[in-house]
């Protein structure tokens, strides 16, 4: 994790960017932002395809790899309020698998962070900017964040069909201070792109409660990868943040992906941001059922 990379933004306070269109106060700040992230093991060989080139390797916990859930309900940012919904692996980065558990104290070393398989964002305008500039992977979806007394859940619909619904146990306190930097890794125009975010606030994490986390996967084509991963029941962990602020750092980092045999699909390219407007309109919230046949339920048994 890059040590000066909070202190270069505090430097940069106040100014100002104008960037694909897009006006910025630096830094890329969000504040008084709820959150929810919940963490599950997969079965490693299945979910080593779903990374992208030579250059990314999952981080192993014996035969398990981790698939991470994270939805923020970004209240104050630069670009007005959305929810982004994150669907990825963790992973390091190198041509070689990492030692098992070492990354979590060799952060650096290792580029320990996460692949992001699938990124749906509220407007049209999170979209132009995460993907044009950082190179991730989000598109406009259906998507809500609900915060009741019992549960914090977030559902993402597309097309009109479920996509994917989480949903954690509420925790009875929310005191403990956290203070943290990631990385994330996404594919973009056959790179690999690196970017940084930091965060704090208070929360409220459970480990390895049976029932705590649940997940509802449906048969949507963006998420249908998921379905063969043999996705843990007993969800790794969760966590609930009621208000964070953090900072995505302007600064990223990207390399070319590289195969062993020549690429037989084009990557998505700036086709694809280059037309994007500004627009801050949210689609309606999701309301496809989540319970009906072809939904693959997660951790709801276990409750």
């Amino acid at each position: 994790m890059r040590t000066h990379g909070l202190a270069r933004l505090r430097r940069l306070a106040g100014r100002h960017s104008l960037v694909d269109g897009i006006p910025f106060q630096l830094p890329v700040r969000s504040e008084g932002t709820p959150a929810l992230m919940a963490g599950f093991t997969v079965n490693a060989d299945k979910a080593a395809p779903l990374l992208p080139g030579n250059e990314l390797q999952l981080f192993r916990m014996g035969d398990r790899a981790v698939l991470i859930v994270t939805v923020v309900d970004y209240i104050i940012t630069n670009i007005g309020r959305y929810i982004e919904f994150s669907i990825a692996l963790g992973c390091t980065r190198g041509l070689q698998p990492a030692p098992p558990l070492l990354p979590l104290l060799l952060r650096g070393r290792y580029g320990l962070g996460q692949y992001v398989l699938d990124l749906p964002v509220s407007t049209e305008i999170s979209v132009k900017g995460g993907k044009g500039i950082w190179g991730m992977p989000k598109h406009r979806a259906n998507l809500d964040f609900v915060v009741g007394e019992r549960q914090v859940s977030s559902q993402y619909d597309c097309d009109g069909q479920l996509a994917m619904r989480v949903e954690i146990d509420r925790p009875a306190h929310t005191w403990i201070p956290m203070r943290a930097g990631a990385a994330n890794y996404c594919e973009f125009r056959g790179l690999l792109m690196k970017s940084y975010i930091y965060f704090h606030g208070r929360g409220g994490i459970s480990v390895g409660k049976a029932g705590a986390g649940r997940l509802y996967i449906g048969n949507h084509p963006r998420v249908a990868m998921l379905r063969d991963l043999e996705i843990s029941d007993r969800s790794l962990f969760t966590l609930f943040i009621p208000a964070s602020a953090g900072d995505l750092d302007d600064y990223f980092e990207s390399w070319f992906l590289s195969y062993d045999t020549p690429p037989q699909r084009p990557p998505e390219g700036l086709e694809s941001v280059v037309d994007l407007s500004l627009d801050e309109t949210w689609l309606p919230p999701p309301s496809a059922p989540y319970d009906g046949p072809g939904v693959l339920r997660v951790g709801v048994d276990g409750r």
